[in-house]
């Protein structure tokens, strides 16, 4: 996948909303690969809204969204779990992590589906993020901050040709948001993929190609 155009999308919710600020809702916007994107927005302007339509969890919307051109409404079953698989990822501003399960569980259930890590490189993430000495903690006894980071871990164990991150560095310091930043942007580059950054506040420092208000 190449790019993905947002033509004209407007959750149904904002239909009635006159004075609409926004420079992506209802406008033609292009996301590419290999560029980094920052999306800001204050609460309540539909940021996580915009990653479940992209990601094809919603459909509450007017407009379209394509992705190389093909409206991603048409899109089987089949066809979405092929696109989550192999050319979507997505860190989820709530994690959706299992609690019950270790942080190298988490991590582990995705990269088994996909065998796109080993297990070295997984463990020099671990490391490289400050919480190798969590692996074997539960998602539920760990804080949120580390809990992002093994979220962060999980959406790498795939390949893309986007990801989306979706407040990753809220519960983060700013050493520690350094860290995340480069590491996504080394593997972004890596694959030649397209990252969008999502933030209502706190967000990456990075080179942004465009930053965009929501």
């Amino acid at each position: 996948m190449n790019t993905i155009i947002l033509k004209h999308t407007l959750p149904k919710v904002f239909a009635q909303v006159a004075d609409l600020q926004s420079e992506v809702w209802n406008h033609e916007v292009t996301f590419e690969k290999d560029k980094l994107y920052l999306v800001e927005a204050n609460s309540g302007t539909g940021k996580s809204s915009l990653c479940s339509y992209i990601f094809g969890y919603r459909k509450d919307y007017e407009g379209q969204i394509l992705f190389d051109g093909t409206d991603i409404a048409r899109f089987s079953t089949r066809q979405w779990v092929d696109i989550r698989k192999k050319s979507l990822s997505l860190l989820w501003q709530e994690l959706r992590l299992f609690p019950e399960l270790t942080a190298l569980e988490n991590v582990l259930i995705k990269n088994k589906l996909t065998n796109h890590q080993t297990l070295n490189q997984i463990d020099e993430w671990f490391e490289l993020l400050g919480i190798a000495d969590r692996k074997q903690a539960k998602i539920g006894r760990m804080s949120f901050g580390q809990q992002q980071r093994v979220a962060l871990i999980r959406a790498l164990c795939q390949p893309f040709d986007f990801i989306f991150v979706d407040e990753p560095i809220s519960h983060l310091d700013d050493t520690n948001s350094k860290i995340v930043g480069d590491l996504l942007v080394s593997e972004a580059k890596r694959q030649g993929a397209g990252v969008i950054v999502t933030s209502i506040g706190k967000h990456i420092e990075l080179n942004y190609d465009k930053v965009l208000k929501l």
